[in-house]
């Protein structure tokens, strides 16, 4: 996969009250739901980067997995993973890491912010 940034950002901003800003500047994007952080997106040791929240056993077991999934870089190592730019990389693999770290995000959400969730994704 060539696109990471490109793809992520494209499942992130398609899912109910995604937004997308630069808190820390430039060149890193910070997508979040409900003003909670799921995806940051940046570059790291010239490869293009993102930051996904994981359950601890799953983000042990992709790590063990894919070389290029690593501990998450600048966040919690057992509540985050980087996900590095790599030709191994499939779309899918993306979609579902984003998918779920916005899951797990809404998961914690209160209640009435999960139920306008649901309701805006049957529309």
């Amino acid at each position: 996969m060539t696109e990471l940034h490109t793809y992520a950002a494209e499942v992130a901003l398609a899912l109910p009250e995604t937004a997308c800003s630069q808190p820390f500047g430039e060149g890193c994007d910070v997508y979040k739901v409900m003003d909670k952080v799921f995806m940051l997106s940046f570059h790291l040791e010239g490869k293009a980067a993102i930051n996904l929240k994981v359950l601890p056993d799953h983000g042990a077991m992709l790590r063990d997995i894919y070389p290029y999934i690593r501990a998450g870089w600048h966040m919690n190592k057992q509540h985050w993973i980087s996900v590095f730019e790599d030709e191994e990389l499939d779309e899918s693999l993306v979609q579902d890491l984003v998918l779920n770290s916005y899951e797990l995000v809404v998961s914690k959400l209160k209640k009435v912010e999960q139920k306008r969730i649901s309701l805006l994704r049957m529309i």
